[in-house]
């Protein structure tokens, strides 16, 4: 895990591009704004810059944390119930613009049209409906280790997260792939298209919000044509699964996509084997960081699984919060399930 210290004229710097974008822009949904939001991360220090494109480039570590920026917990309010119904006046605007230009040194963040109803900066925190249930809004539960939308050949290249709140130091737990023991005979089995992995709760039906366009207006033909479809990739994704190998990449060097909860029940008897081995291995190579208020946290998703510690929440407006942007280093990866060269959410 590599840390980066933000210094009092780093935060300084970065509060001064972001008056700039809070005064004309009050989120960072807008088309607007993400239009601007490359050219203004060019902005940002050039200790943090390099800092990022050195953890994009080399791969020098699987998880990047960048520490230092303040948060005003009594300016956040409450944490809220639900992510839907969001205010007009959203109180994480300042946390939101830093976060989204910082990420914007990775690549270019992107929204899921079946998630958080298509947004682009998503909401992590207890949802009482779902304190039980392997999802990000859980609590009770260990939300087990996984990769980030791991069914998904478009998943993200990055999954970062920023602490706004989170009293009871509850730890994300990750496993780079690189300190990972694998024997050379599992090796070989996991190399191989042979696993299925099962879409996880938040992209299914029951968690959608459908007939809803970027804008708030009524969807025209093309976004609900583009709905439906992703809403039957997810259908298909769960009745017929493709078949996908779990490491891939360089063999000496690899990538990982893996999901076990979400692969119970679709594997074969040696694949369930295999499985079991490579999450006793995982396993052992685990270990977590606590985020603190400021903290922003980015995660290499081919490289990295993660999970989250149970917690006991509170429901009281005082529990851990997040924000959440999924990063893609390739835009034109996914130029098909988007509707235009300039869009960020993938149908």
């Amino acid at each position: 895990m590599r840390r980066l210290q933000l210094h009092p004229g780093d935060v300084e710097a970065i509060r001064s591009v972001v008056d700039d974008l809070a005064r004309r822009h009050d989120t960072v949904e807008s088309a607007g704004f993400q239009s601007e939001a490359r050219l203004w991360a060019d902005e940002l220090p050039r200790r943090v810059r390099r800092e990022l494109h050195e953890f994009h480039r080399t791969e020098p570590s699987g998880v990047l944390v960048v520490s230092g920026l303040p948060v005003d917990d009594a300016g956040l309010g409450p944490t809220p119930a639900h992510w839907k119904g969001k205010p007009e006046v959203v109180p994480t605007l300042r946390h939101d613009i830093a976060f989204f230009l910082v990420a914007q040194l990775l690549g270019e963040p992107i929204g899921w049209a079946t998630q958080q109803d298509g947004r682009i900066m998503h909401d992590i925190f207890p949802i009482r409906e779902h304190e039980h249930e392997q999802i990000g809004w859980g609590s009770d539960e260990l939300l087990t280790w996984h990769t980030e939308d791991a069914f998904h050949p478009l998943r993200t290249d990055y999954l970062a997260l920023m602490c706004l709140r989170n009293p009871g130091g509850v730890e994300t737990t990750t496993a780079d792939i690189a300190d990972v023991r694998i024997e050379d005979d599992l090796r070989e089995i996991l190399a191989e298209p042979r696993f299925h992995i099962l879409p996880d709760n938040s992209h299914r039906a029951e968690n959608r919000v459908d007939a809803v366009a970027e804008d708030g207006r009524a969807e025209d033909g093309r976004v609900a044509a583009l709905r439906r479809r992703s809403a039957e990739r997810v259908e298909r994704a769960l009745s017929d699964p493709e078949p996908v190998a779990l490491l891939f990449g360089a063999p000496d060097d690899p990538y990982v996509v893996v999901d076990p909860y979400y692969m119970q029940g679709a594997l074969g008897a040696e694949e369930q084997r295999a499985l079991e081995r490579f999450s006793a291995a995982i396993d052992e190579a685990m270990s977590g960081v606590v985020l603190r208020p400021g903290d922003m946290c980015f995660i290499d998703n081919y490289r990295v699984v993660h999970g989250r510690k149970p917690f006991r929440a509170r429901f009281d407006g005082t529990d851990r919060w997040l924000r959440r942007l999924n990063v893609a280093r390739d835009l034109r990866k996914s130029r098909a399930f988007r509707l235009g060269a300039d869009h960020r959410v993938i149908y």
